[in-house]
């Protein structure tokens, strides 16, 4: 029998704390202080970047998903684009984060975070998530 892929939850309840595992491991999971201290070290007014940061609520911290991330440090443009237009969907930030990891029937089954270089599709799927 073949195992069915990982689904996003639907946007009700907790998300399974195996996903922030999953998010840490291969992306990284800093906290926003450790983020916060970095930017300060690289631009001499940090809060813009900071307003424009993907964050998970985990608990009583506050983390920042590394897929967001540049080499270098840099907020990537394709993130923060989709990031925005979940905001205006009224996508809470842990299901975004949660949805950019997760294999997605509307993107063939890839992941949003592996198909970055397809902004137009990442939108559209993202806009039918919301929608669900």
């Amino acid at each position: 029998m073949k195992a069915e892929p990982a689904r996003t939850p639907a946007m009700r309840g907790s998300i399974d704390q195996s996903v922030w595992e999953a998010i840490e491991a291969e992306f990284t999971l800093p906290s926003l202080e450790q983020v916060r201290g970095r930017y300060e070290t690289l631009v001499a007014d940090p809060e813009p970047v900071l307003t424009q940061l993907v964050r998970v609520f985990i608990g009583e911290g506050t983390y920042c998903p590394g897929f967001q991330f540049r080499p270098g440090g840099a907020l990537h443009p394709a993130v923060t684009g989709l990031f925005g237009r979940a905001m205006e969907l009224k996508v809470p930030h842990n299901y975004f984060s949660a949805w950019m990891v997760t294999s997605s029937t509307d993107l063939a089954g890839g992941r949003p975070v592996d198909q970055l270089h397809d902004p137009d599709g990442l939108l559209s799927a993202l806009e039918t998530f919301a929608h669900r």
